[in-house]
């Protein structure tokens, strides 16, 4: 499949492989799971932050998790004590992370429902109303999940933007909660699409530097800056709009890179 750099070629790109049917293999698969908006908050940010490694390992990983937390992730987190959730993850492991450390992420996401209501609210209590992207919003994010433990939490479950991270894994849950369509849920309605950015991983930023799009040699947040603005010029209300599709030609189809121009 020939892509060309401009919104007809991607749109025709979105029609092709945005579809609910094509998500697997992909983390997003287990929000689609849950109805109500905490639990989809709660399994978004665990298979956002757990979404490094082999795939396979990724969805094995994940489903873990969703299995120790019963049929309402977000209920039990608000209905156990910090005790209790470092007991249900004791024997966690997914590559870098052990479940001391995801205890302490979902200890600090416990935290914020119970402050704040929803993950939503907590986002957007750090947000400002001229910000151009979510990176304000996103700093304070972290930062008030850190709280909880910061001493356990590195930078692997939640990298911080402001010390220049990409922040793929954070982007794509923001990602997930802003938007709508047949693949992404959108959960939260106080975000707008304007202001995310990609989530930047080795199939976009491969696809992007083949077409021009930036010429960092690193996947940092400043290549990141610089594909979203390619991006925002042709689709300015939802600038992440062909993430989905641009990365599954990679995935699912296996199309060399040199094709992509």
């Amino acid at each position: 499949m020939i892509v060309a750099f401009n919104r007809p070629s991607l749109e025709a790109l979105y029609l092709h492989y945005n579809r609910r049917e094509l998500i697997h293999p992909d983390p997003l698969e287990f929000v689609h799971r849950y109805a109500e908006p905490v639990d989809r908050e709660v399994v978004g940010l665990v298979a956002a932050c757990l979404a490094y490694g082999r795939v396979r390992q990724i969805l094995k990983s994940v489903s873990g998790v969703l299995d120790r937390l019963g049929p309402s992730p977000g209920r039990f987190l608000l209905g156990h004590s910090r005790e209790e959730i470092d007991s249900a993850l004791k024997d966690f492991r997914h590559r870098f992370t052990d479940g001391r450390e995801l205890s302490a992420l979902l200890g600090g996401v416990r935290d914020a429902l119970l402050g704040f209501g929803s993950l939503e609210a907590c986002f957007l209590s750090g947000c400002r109303s001229g910000d151009e992207t979510v990176l304000q919003g996103l700093e304070h994010f972290c930062r008030r999940l850190r709280c909880a433990c910061p001493d356990e939490l590195t930078g692997i479950l939640l990298p911080r933007p402001v010390k220049g991270s990409a922040c793929k894994r954070l982007h794509l849950f923001l990602r997930w909660m802003a938007r709508k369509d047949d693949v992404d849920p959108g959960v939260w309605d106080g975000l707008s699409p304007s202001r995310l950015i990609v989530p930047l991983d080795t199939h976009m930023f491969r696809i992007a530097r083949a077409l021009g799009l930036t010429r960092r040699k690193q996947a940092d947040l400043r290549a990141a800056l610089e594909i979203t603005e390619a991006f925002r010029a042709l689709s300015p209300e939802d600038p992440v709009k062909y993430d989905f599709a641009l990365t599954r030609l990679g995935i699912r189809d296996g199309v060399d890179i040199s094709e992509v121009l």
